[in-house]
């Protein structure tokens, strides 16, 4: 498609989610940014221009604002022309001239190995900090990169690729962007491991195609089922599991694909929350559901927001289908997360500062940035920081019902030190579901948890440093014991003067 055709494709996507959108500041930006690019060639030896064009239409289908769109399309405008963050800023205004100016900032990265990757993370998590809007420009801006990667050299490739499944998808993962995540895990996962994505997508290949034709049956049934019980305003459609995310649990399951069952997932989109729970006594009043697969993540939102009700059944001939059961607003949210918070409006710019702040786990990166301001504590600190960031999160419940966002496997001894300081310090053993159980044992999504404590008990065990999983449960561990050890020097060297 040539440039002006992708333009032309970005309004009418731009024209179906917001009639009454700027279409002369995204008509300006495009004009800007195409003089500006004039004469420049991608890798792959297209018009540069194609580049922010692909990046603004991918934001395009997130339904986002003109703001952050005319900032897609001029988001390499600053870093690779002539023109400047003032230039921007002149024509565009002090908003759309910030985003620029933010995504030029993580990108200009000139280190190599573990120094570059600190340092992306580094950036990463202080633009997220600063305004999330910059870094769901960098995700757009990264997808098309990576869906390009064929005109640079292998080592570049795979370098790119790597990064991306390592600190992209996983912050995209965190910011409740499901969408998102799969796209740059997929595009990524060619690259970064050749044979197992051959060998993934042959398999997916395979058993798509298996049941298609027994798919659309159940969707058939499904929408009769729903139709009958005079259900209004409602969309069955299939959904097939990214392929990342399935090899992922291939690796889960020994490589065993039958053991998979929401790789063809069936989703009931209905209008209300009422109507939600409707449709699932609908689908278990035709078929039997799987014992201990019904989740319901509207009563319990997962840490990253994600609201659904999922259930597993023994459908027609005794085949096990997966249902996905949200309201229209839930599922534009578990699509696109903390993106959909400006869906619709040109009007919420003033709400951006809030909800990049009030992400709790952001705060916390911007406070350890600050603690972190030696690149050896940095480094030092890596694994840690990963683990609070990137992993599998889970979320457990304290006896008064407040839910706790963890890393997967952590322990009480990390739940009580996110809770307060002086419970992990003084914590003796904990109650997980009214059972007694040691502290090193690995909690579970959905566990009540009951943290016991000793208010005379001196201060932590240095060996819960051997099971504790987040920055902040060792942290002040090994601040206690600094501690310690200083007030034991100040007692000690009197002595041996004397």
């Amino acid at each position: 498609m040539k440039p002006d055709q992708m333009y032309e494709r970005l309004v009418e996507m731009i024209r179906g989610y917001n009639p009454q959108a700027d279409f002369d500041k995204v008509q300006r930006a495009y004009v800007f940014a195409k003089i500006a690019h004039e004469g420049q060639k991608r890798a792959t030896g297209e018009p540069y221009i194609i580049h922010p064009l692909a990046t603004a239409m991918t934001l395009a289908e997130m339904r986002l604002p003109t703001t952050i769109i005319a900032a897609g399309l001029l988001h390499d405008v600053p870093e690779d022309t002539a023109r400047t963050v003032e230039d921007v800023e002149k024509e565009f205004g002090p908003d759309v001239a910030k985003l620029c100016e933010g995504i030029t900032k993580v990108g200009k990265i000139k280190y190599r190995g573990i120094d570059r990757y600190i340092e992306n993370l580094r950036k990463m998590f202080l633009a997220m900090a600063e305004d999330v809007r910059v870094v769901i420009i960098k995700f757009a801006d990264r997808l098309h990169n990576l869906e390009t990667l064929e005109g640079i050299p292998p080592k570049k490739q795979y370098r790119v690729a790597l990064e991306s499944l390592e600190i992209y998808a996983p912050i995209a993962n965190r910011l409740g962007m499901g969408e998102i995540r799969g796209r740059l895990e997929d595009a990524a996962f060619k690259y970064v491991y050749p044979k197992e994505y051959e060998w993934t997508k042959k398999n997916v290949e395979t058993s798509t195609r298996q049941r298609h034709g027994y798919l659309d049956k159940v969707m058939g049934l499904t929408r009769k089922a729903l139709l009958d019980a005079d259900l209004k305003d409602y969309d069955v459609h299939g959904r097939a599991k990214h392929l990342y995310s399935t090899y992922r649990k291939l690796l889960k399951n020994n490589r065993n694909i039958a053991r998979i069952y929401d790789l063809m997932a069936l989703r009931i989109i209905v209008p209300s929350v009422g109507d939600c729970y409707a449709a699932l006594g609908i689908v278990h009043g035709h078929w039997t559901p799987l014992k201990g697969r019904i989740k319901d993540y509207m009563a319990q939102p997962k840490p990253n927001g994600y609201r659904s009700l999922h259930t597993t059944v023994f459908c027609e001939d005794g085949e096990i289908v997966e249902f996905q059961i949200r309201t229209h607003e839930m599922h534009q949210a578990a699509e696109y997360g903390i993106a959909a918070h400006w869906a619709y409006s040109e009007t919420k710019r003033n709400k951006v500062k809030d909800i990049s702040t009030n992400i709790d786990w952001v705060s916390q990166l911007a406070d350890i940035q600050q603690e972190l301001s030696d690149k050896k504590a940095y480094l030092d600190s890596l694994e840690e920081l990963k683990i609070d960031v990137f992993r599998d999160r889970i979320f457990v419940f304290t006896p008064k019902g407040d839910v706790i966002d963890l890393p997967e496997d952590s322990t009480p001894v990390d739940l009580a030190y996110k809770v307060h300081t002086d419970i992990g310090n003084t914590c003796t053993s904990a109650k997980v579901n009214d059972d007694v159980v040691s502290l090193d044992q690995p909690l579970k999504s959905g566990d009540i948890v009951e943290i016991i404590t000793d208010k005379n008990r001196k201060g932590p065990n240095p060996d819960w440093l051997k099971y504790v999983k987040t920055h902040g449960a060792k942290s002040k561990i090994r601040q206690y014991a600094r501690a310690g050890i200083a007030a034991w020097i100040k007692g000690v060297i009197p002595g041996l003067k004397k």
